[in-house]
């Protein structure tokens, strides 16, 4: 299971979708996020799921890798879509003790499971095709005029760039803890759901251990660097937005002005 979880790994590639500007591709996501809260109807997520499709054969990321990250949250995404088919108010089809089926319940299912299998889907190829150090500029230019109103852009960029950065890292450091425990004796699979999670209390000791090791190691590389910030800070690669630039973020106000549109028209 740990090793399904692909949320901070990047797939070096040289499609259009890895050489947009990353501020390109951040209010993409952004729009993408947004669109999928104001699609209604089944033809509006057939247009979201058509443009999922294009961008992720764009990339060349095998759809595999989108779904095996699927996998950790799909507990979640089926008791959300149950909640909304049972307890959401409509024109009752089927009703058993205290659960109700309602067409409007079932349309409600689907929309959830939809929406938020397409949001991880979506949100995983931001990261799956930019590297996190394009992702910290990218970022840190988007947030820049929060500067004025002193907020630390760079230091927050920082931050959310080196989180995304050892997820991958902790996971497996995660899984060697746990193969070097079951190695002695240790059961992480069999009982209750109580007792499973009481046997993953010794994980957490060595992981924190190795957690705040590593992030000593770091502060201590960053600062043999002389990183002071962002201030006087300079870069070997500026960002440029390009006509593919300008061509995606058509692209998106294309798939949002669709969807409002769509969604105007009760369609």
């Amino acid at each position: 299971m740990l090793k399904d979880i692909t949320l901070g790994q990047f797939f070096p590639g040289d499609t259009l979708l890895h050489r947009l500007d990353p501020r390109t591709k951040l209010i993409l996501t952004f729009v993408y996020i947004v669109a999928l809260f104001v699609a209604k109807s089944y033809i509006s997520y057939a247009v979201m799921l058509l443009f999922l499709i294009m961008s992720v054969v764009i990339s060349k990321v095998k759809p595999k890798a989108l779904f095996r990250g699927l996998k950790p949250i799909m507990v979640i995404i089926i008791i959300t879509a149950l909640l909304n088919l049972f307890y959401t108010d409509g024109n009752t089809l089927v009703e058993f003790w205290i659960f109700k089926i309602t067409d409007a319940g079932i349309k409600s299912a689907v929309f959830m499971a939809l929406r938020i299998s397409m949001l991880i889907m979506g949100t995983f190829l931001l990261t799956y095709t930019t590297s996190p150090i394009d992702l910290t500029d990218g970022l840190e230019k988007l947030l820049n005029p929060l500067k004025k109103i002193k907020v630390p852009v760079h230091e927050l960029a920082m931050m959310m760039s080196i989180a995304l950065r050892f997820i991958p890292t902790l996971i497996e450091e995660t899984d060697k803890i746990m193969s070097a425990q079951k190695a002695r004796g240790a059961d992480f699979e069999t009982g209750n759901i109580l007792q499973r999670a009481k046997a993953m209390l010794p994980l957490l000791v060595p992981l924190f251990v190795s957690a705040f090791r590593r992030a000593d190691e770091l502060a201590v590389a960053m600062e043999a660097r002389c990183y002071h910030g962002g201030v006087g800070r300079t870069r070997m690669k500026q960002l440029r937005m390009k006509r593919r630039d300008l061509l995606g973020l058509a692209a998106g106000a294309l798939l949002l002005g669709s969807v409002i549109t769509l969604a105007s028209l009760g369609l």
